[in-house]
């Protein structure tokens, strides 16, 4: 699975930081990091529901 963020609408509000936070990670500026763009099987599950989180809609993961 890949993850993509379309910093566009990104807000960094951290909803998929504090759903994945092996996958996402917001540092103390409040700039987004993805920790995996290929992500291991194992994080999958939650990658997948930090998508269907995320409040502006800016997360894509494609299998």
């Amino acid at each position: 699975m890949k993850v993509d963020v379309n910093w566009t609408l990104c807000e960094a509000n951290g909803v998929c930081a504090g759903i994945a936070p092996e996958v996402f990670d917001l540092d103390d500026q409040d700039n987004l990091h993805v920790l995996h763009e290929e992500v291991p099987d194992a994080l999958a599950p939650g990658v997948r529901e930090a998508v269907a989180q995320c409040p502006r809609a800016a997360l894509t993961a494609t299998e």
